[in-house]
């Protein structure tokens, strides 16, 4: 969890089931907390998106849409990174199984997207052994990581 030495950090954790509602409610509380912090809105735009694929996944692939079993979410939303964490109760996975969907043979597959977007919006994200819990920071300045449109000029 990251300590930041400049300024005051939010310390938040939920217990959710994977209603939308609760999915959109913890996203307006980090949203909110990035917001008070000075996160710009394209590191907003990328927390969403994560929060997003995170919660989702743990409720159709770890939970497989058991909305009796619970979700916990913890963050820490500091001046300088973000760190969240996300665990299910299901039984987990190895991410290094889910097939890559960036290559041509898995263009039609419909899993591993989330994983890709994570990987490519936060500056690390990680798995415990069991694979039912995900950790992602993403720091302020990173060193131009974020995947973004580049607006192309005449040479």
């Amino acid at each position: 969890m990251p300590n930041d030495p400049n300024g005051p950090s939010v310390h938040q954790s939920a217990v959710i089931y994977g209603r939308r509602d609760e999915i959109d409610g913890i996203q307006r509380e980090i949203l909110s907390a990035m917001g008070t912090s000075g996160w710009d809105q394209e590191s907003q735009f990328a927390l969403r998106l994560v929060i997003e694929e995170a919660l989702v996944n743990a409720h159709v692939h770890g939970h497989h849409r058991d909305e009796s079993k619970s979700i916990t979410v913890r963050w820490v939303v500091g001046q300088d990174d973000i760190w969240l964490q996300v665990e299910d109760s299901g039984g987990g996975f190895d991410p290094d199984c889910v097939p890559d969907p960036t290559h041509n043979y898995n263009l039609e597959i419909p899993s591993g997207r989330g994983l890709v977007l994570m990987r490519a919006y936060m500056d690390e994200v990680s798995h415990n052994f069991a694979g039912n819990q995900v950790t992602m920071i993403r720091r302020r300045h990173r060193g131009g990581r974020t995947p973004a449109v580049q607006e192309s000029t005449p040479s």
